[in-house]
């Protein structure tokens, strides 16, 4: 099987699992959004100025919003990703808990077209499965893989955190040159540093 096949089945067995965990009682995983929230703020330095992108959840996501309305709460400027067309990485636009999100693309919600893009200096990624590599298994559109190419292509600082349940972790995610190596994961368990680096300070930026 080549690289591509082996993802393809892993990504369907990911999603059942992530089903699965998501289906689990209720204020499981509400504690697990605020436990992994804990686990960030505690694990990973960040600059008092750093702006953050995250991700509204979505198909059973882990729930990142407890961990950015924390960071929103601390003075960070944070954003949500909006999808331009398929084949160009993402942007990300302001968003803070007043914000009033809008259907978008694929099913996401994202801020309105009026709220100004930023450059983040943290990404928070979803996945389906990750290793302890910094390795990560997405949906296959190859959106944060394309945009963190892009951003590191000239902004090496940037974190890629990956957010998501301990059971997700795999003992190896099949790679290909183009996919980009997460620099934490935060489960509800605790933090996973892969590759050492401290995130700077945020400006805001087109991208």
């Amino acid at each position: 099987m080549t690289v591509a096949e082996v993802k393809r089945a892993m990504r369907q067995a990911a999603l059942r699992r992530r089903q699965t965990i998501s289906k689990a009682n209720i204020e499981t995983v509400k504690n697990a959004a605020f436990s992994a929230a804990r686990h960030f703020d505690q694990a990973i330095p960040i600059s008092t100025h750093a702006v953050l992108a995250g991700y509204w959840p979505m198909r059973n996501e882990f729930d990142v919003r407890p961990l950015l309305t924390n960071l929103h709460n601390s003075g960070h400027t944070c954003g949500l990703p909006v999808v331009v067309a398929d084949d160009q990485p993402l942007i990300f636009r302001e968003w803070n808990p007043k914000t009033v999100l809008q259907s978008a693309a694929f099913g996401a919600m994202a801020p309105p077209q009026n709220a100004p893009v930023i450059m983040p200096d943290v990404l928070l990624v979803p996945l389906l499965a990750f290793d302890d590599h910094g390795y990560r298994l997405g949906y296959g559109g190859g959106f944060f893989d394309r945009t963190l190419a892009h951003i590191r292509r000239f902004r090496m600082d940037i974190l890629a955190v990956g957010i998501a349940y301990a059971e997700q972790h795999v003992d190896a995610v099949p790679h290909q040159p183009h996919d980009q190596r997460l620099d934490w994961v935060v489960t509800e368990e605790g933090a996973l540093q892969t590759m050492k680096k401290t995130a700077g300070v945020g400006k805001t930026a087109t991208l």
